[in-house]
Protein backbone atom coordinates (compact mmCIF):
# COMPACT_ATOMS: atom_id res chain seq x y z
CA UNK A 1 0.00 0.00 0.00
CA UNK A 2 1.54 3.58 -1.12
CA UNK A 3 1.63 5.89 1.44
CA UNK A 4 0.74 8.99 1.89
CA UNK A 5 1.46 12.48 3.13
CA UNK A 6 -0.51 15.08 4.32
CA UNK A 7 0.74 18.68 5.14
CA UNK A 8 -0.21 20.05 8.42
CA UNK A 9 0.22 23.57 9.11
CA UNK A 10 -0.01 24.80 12.69
CA UNK A 11 -1.80 28.26 13.04
CA UNK A 12 -1.48 31.23 15.74
CA UNK A 13 -5.27 31.48 16.11
CA UNK A 14 -6.44 31.87 12.25
CA UNK A 15 -6.62 28.06 10.87
CA UNK A 16 -10.32 28.23 10.16
CA UNK A 17 -9.28 31.21 7.78
CA UNK A 18 -6.78 29.95 6.30
CA UNK A 19 -8.00 26.63 5.57
CA UNK A 20 -11.27 28.12 4.09
CA UNK A 21 -8.84 29.91 1.79
CA UNK A 22 -7.21 26.58 0.58
CA UNK A 23 -10.52 24.78 -0.36
CA UNK A 24 -11.38 28.54 -2.02
CA UNK A 25 -7.97 27.62 -4.04
CA UNK A 26 -7.95 24.17 -4.48
CA UNK A 27 -11.66 22.70 -4.40
CA UNK A 28 -12.36 19.77 -2.45
CA UNK A 29 -14.15 19.21 1.22
CA UNK A 30 -13.64 21.21 4.11
CA UNK A 31 -13.69 19.66 7.87
CA UNK A 32 -13.25 21.62 10.93
CA UNK A 33 -13.47 20.62 14.27
CA UNK A 34 -12.53 22.83 17.30
CA UNK A 35 -11.62 22.58 20.54
CA UNK A 36 -15.07 22.67 21.92
CA UNK A 37 -16.40 20.21 19.37
CA UNK A 38 -13.97 17.54 21.16
CA UNK A 39 -14.94 18.52 25.01
CA UNK A 40 -13.11 21.69 25.71
CA UNK A 41 -15.39 24.00 28.05
CA UNK A 42 -16.69 26.70 25.65
CA UNK A 43 -16.33 29.47 28.09
CA UNK A 44 -12.58 29.09 28.19
CA UNK A 45 -10.92 31.06 25.30
CA UNK A 46 -9.37 29.55 22.42
CA UNK A 47 -12.51 26.81 22.84
CA UNK A 48 -13.86 27.78 19.25
CA UNK A 49 -10.39 27.36 17.64
CA UNK A 50 -9.18 24.25 15.23
CA UNK A 51 -7.94 21.62 17.19
CA UNK A 52 -8.56 19.24 13.69
CA UNK A 53 -9.24 20.79 10.07
CA UNK A 54 -8.76 19.46 6.51
CA UNK A 55 -9.01 20.28 3.17
CA UNK A 56 -9.01 17.32 0.74
CA UNK A 57 -9.52 18.09 -2.69
CA UNK A 58 -10.28 15.84 -5.61
CA UNK A 59 -7.31 16.40 -6.99
CA UNK A 60 -4.92 15.06 -4.47
CA UNK A 61 -4.25 17.80 -2.46
CA UNK A 62 -4.76 17.60 1.46
CA UNK A 63 -3.88 19.88 4.12
CA UNK A 64 -4.44 19.60 7.25
CA UNK A 65 -4.25 22.89 9.76
CA UNK A 66 -4.39 23.19 13.46
CA UNK A 67 -4.74 26.33 16.41
CA UNK A 68 -1.71 26.10 18.58
CA UNK A 69 -4.05 26.81 22.14
CA UNK A 70 -3.35 30.07 23.33
CA UNK A 71 -1.70 31.74 20.22
CA UNK A 72 -4.11 34.36 18.77
CA UNK A 73 -1.28 36.72 16.68
CA UNK A 74 -2.31 35.10 13.53
CA UNK A 75 -0.04 33.68 10.40
CA UNK A 76 1.72 30.22 10.74
CA UNK A 77 3.96 29.03 13.35
CA UNK A 78 7.83 29.62 12.75
CA UNK A 79 10.25 31.82 11.28
CA UNK A 80 12.77 32.68 8.62
CA UNK A 81 12.65 34.18 5.76
CA UNK A 82 12.46 33.42 1.79
CA UNK A 83 13.82 35.62 -0.96
CA UNK A 84 15.75 36.87 -4.49
CA UNK A 85 19.21 37.73 -4.17
CA UNK A 86 21.81 37.92 -6.57
CA UNK A 87 19.54 36.01 -9.01
CA UNK A 88 19.47 33.21 -6.38
CA UNK A 89 16.75 32.19 -3.98
CA UNK A 90 17.68 32.45 -0.34
CA UNK A 91 15.67 30.96 2.61
CA UNK A 92 16.21 29.59 5.94
CA UNK A 93 12.28 27.96 5.72
CA UNK A 94 12.67 24.59 6.99
CA UNK A 95 9.31 23.88 4.97
CA UNK A 96 7.71 24.65 2.38
CA UNK A 97 4.15 23.42 0.70
CA UNK A 98 5.16 21.96 -2.58
CA UNK A 99 2.35 21.39 -5.61
CA UNK A 100 2.83 19.99 -9.12
CA UNK A 101 0.48 20.23 -11.87
CA UNK A 102 0.13 18.77 -15.21
CA UNK A 103 -0.25 21.53 -17.00
CA UNK A 104 0.45 25.23 -16.63
CA UNK A 105 -3.09 26.16 -16.99
CA UNK A 106 -3.82 23.97 -14.44
CA UNK A 107 -1.25 25.36 -12.15
CA UNK A 108 -1.97 29.57 -12.89
CA UNK A 109 -5.39 29.03 -11.63
CA UNK A 110 -3.76 27.51 -8.59
CA UNK A 111 -0.98 30.00 -8.63
CA UNK A 112 -3.72 32.81 -9.32
CA UNK A 113 -5.52 32.23 -6.31
CA UNK A 114 -2.66 31.72 -4.11
CA UNK A 115 -0.84 35.53 -4.81
CA UNK A 116 -4.09 36.84 -3.53
CA UNK A 117 -2.22 39.03 -0.57
CA UNK A 118 0.50 37.59 -1.17
CA UNK A 119 4.31 38.14 -1.18
CA UNK A 120 6.25 36.53 -4.90
CA UNK A 121 9.35 35.25 -4.11
CA UNK A 122 9.70 34.16 -7.79
CA UNK A 123 7.12 34.61 -10.12
CA UNK A 124 5.40 31.98 -12.22
CA UNK A 125 7.64 31.44 -15.36
CA UNK A 126 9.31 29.06 -17.31
CA UNK A 127 12.93 27.55 -15.73
CA UNK A 128 15.35 25.08 -16.80
CA UNK A 129 13.53 21.78 -14.83
CA UNK A 130 9.71 22.74 -15.64
CA UNK A 131 7.46 24.76 -18.24
CA UNK A 132 6.37 26.74 -14.76
CA UNK A 133 8.18 27.26 -11.83
CA UNK A 134 7.31 29.82 -9.04
CA UNK A 135 7.45 30.87 -5.15
CA UNK A 136 5.19 32.40 -3.14
CA UNK A 137 4.17 32.96 0.82
CA UNK A 138 1.00 33.49 1.06
CA UNK A 139 -1.11 35.62 3.47
CA UNK A 140 -1.30 33.63 6.21
CA UNK A 141 2.66 33.30 5.96
CA UNK A 142 2.89 29.64 4.35
CA UNK A 143 5.93 29.41 1.75
CA UNK A 144 4.63 27.47 -1.76
CA UNK A 145 6.66 26.12 -4.26
CA UNK A 146 4.75 25.37 -7.17
CA UNK A 147 5.77 23.94 -10.57
CA UNK A 148 4.47 22.05 -13.52
CA UNK A 149 5.11 18.36 -13.59
CA UNK A 150 8.29 17.15 -15.88
CA UNK A 151 7.26 14.95 -18.27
Amino acid sequence: MPVQTTTHLNFRGDARQALEFYQSVFGGHLVVNTYADFGMPTEIPGSDKVVFGLVAGENGLRLMGYDIPGQTEGGIAGGGSTRRENNTTITDQAVFVSISSPTLEELQGYWDGLTVDATIVEPLADSAWSAGFGMLTDRFGVRWSVSVAAE
